[in-house]
C-alpha cells in the first residue's frame, strides 16, 4: 500500500523570519571576454548567486531556482562579453525579473586571469596570474557593480630592516668609516629585512559598471607592495626584485595607503559615491601569524583625506 507524503509547503506553519541571502555557490561557467580583432580571453569562472527570502515564504524552491540560475548564466556566458562585472549585472537583473517574491539579487564571480609580461631585468617573456573579482547587486532602485582583483607581490618589514641598518651603522663606525660615507652607502645598498609574500586586493563598486580598465586596476594593486614578483626569473631578475623590495620596505598598513594613493592617481574620474575596498594580507616568514590591513571608503572621502595632507 502506498502512502502519500504530506505537502510540507502547505502544512508547515507560517514563516515570520525572512532571510537576506539564499542561493547557490560553486557554479562554474566559461566566460569569453572580447578583445576586438584579437582572440577572446576565456575564463573558467566560479559564480555565487543569491536572492533574498521574504518572511512569508518558506524557501526558494532550490532545484527550480538552480535550473533558472543555470539557464540565465548559460545564456549570458554563451556570447562574448566586454566586462565581467556586466556579466554579473545582467545575471542579477534577470534573476530579479524571474523571482517575483524577491527584492534583491546578488551575483558574484571569481576567475584566474593569466597575462603575458617580460621580466624586469633579463626581458624574458613569462606569465602573470591575477584573481578577478566581480559582483553585482540588483534591486528595484537599480544595479551596482563591482570589479577588482587580488594580486601577489613581495613586501619587506621596515622594522626588521631598521635593526639591520643600525647594526651596519655601528660596524661601519668601528671600521672608521665617516658618517657621511656611511649614510651614502646605506642609501645605495638597502639593508636586509625579513620579507613576506603579500596579497593585495583592490575593488571598485559603482552604480552601473565602474568606468575603469581592469588592467590598470591590476597595475595599481601590484605596485602597492614593496616589489612586483614574476613567475619566471633569472638571476638578474631575482636581484632586481630583491633590491626593489628592500629599497621600498612597507608594513601592511603602508600597502593599503599605497592602494589609496594609486586609486586617486589612476581613477580620479570616479564619482564620489564609488566605494573603494582595499585589503593587504602578508604571509609572514619569521612568525607563525600573518599580518592584515584593510579599508573600505567612498571615493569622495578618500579624495578629501588625501587632499588634506
Amino acid at each position: 500500500m502506498s502512502h502519500q507524503l504530506p505537502d510540507v509547503q502547505a502544512s508547515a506553519p507560517d514563516v515570520t523570519v525572512g532571510l537576506s541571502q539564499v542561493g547557490v555557490t560553486g557554479v562554474e561557467k566559461l566566460v569569453k571576454l572580447a578583445r576586438g580583432d584579437r582572440r577572446p580571453i576565456v575564463l573558467m569562472a566560479e559564480f555565487e548567486v543569491f536572492v533574498d527570502l521574504p518572511s512569508g515564504r518558506k524557501g526558494i524552491d532550490m532545484s527550480r531556482n538552480l535550473a533558472t540560475i543555470d539557464e540565465i548564466l548559460e545564456e549570458i556566458t554563451r556570447e562574448e562579453a566586454y566586462r565581467v562585472e556586466d556579466v554579473c549585472g545582467d545575471a542579477a537583473e534577470r534573476l530579479l525579473e524571474k523571482h517575483d517574491y524577491t527584492t534583491t539579487a546578488e551575483v558574484s564571480m571569481t576567475a584566474e586571469l593569466v597575462t603575458r609580461e617580460d621580466t624586469p631585468a633579463s626581458g624574458i617573456e613569462t606569465q602573470s596570474t591575477s584573481t578577478i573579482i566581480a559582483s553585482a547587486t540588483a534591486t528595484e532602485d537599480g544595479t551596482r557593480e563591482e570589479i577588482g582583483a587580488e594580486v601577489t607581490g613581495m613586501t619587506v618589514c621596515p622594522c626588521s630592516q631598521g635593526m639591520s641598518e643600525s647594526r651596519a651603522r655601528e660596524k661601519l663606525a668601528e671600521l672608521g668609516v665617516d658618517e657621511e660615507t656611511t649614510e651614502e652607502f646605506l642609501d645605495a645598498v638597502p639593508q636586509p629585512g625579513h620579507s613576506q609574500r603579500g596579497h593585495a586586493t583592490l575593488t571598485v563598486t559603482t552604480d552601473g559598471h565602474p568606468d575603469i580598465d581592469l588592467r590598470d586596476l591590476i597595475d595599481v594593486a601590484r605596485d602597492s607592495m614593496s616589489a612586483r614578483i614574476y613567475n619566471m626569473a633569472k638571476r638578474p631578475d631575482e636581484d632586481h626584485m630583491t633590491y626593489e623590495a628592500h629599497a621600498d620596505a612597507k608594513f601592511v598598513e603602508d600597502c593599503v595607503r599605497a592602494l589609496a594613493e594609486g586609486t586617486i592617481e589612476e581613477f580620479d574620474h570616479l564619482p564620489d559615491d564609488a566605494v573603494i575596498r582595499m585589503k593587504q594580507s602578508n604571509d609572514e616568514s619569521i612568525h607563525q601569524h600573518n599580518a592584515h590591513a584593510e579599508r573600505e571608503v567612498t571615493m569622495g572621502d578618500l579624495r578629501t583625506e588625501l587632499n588634506a595632507r
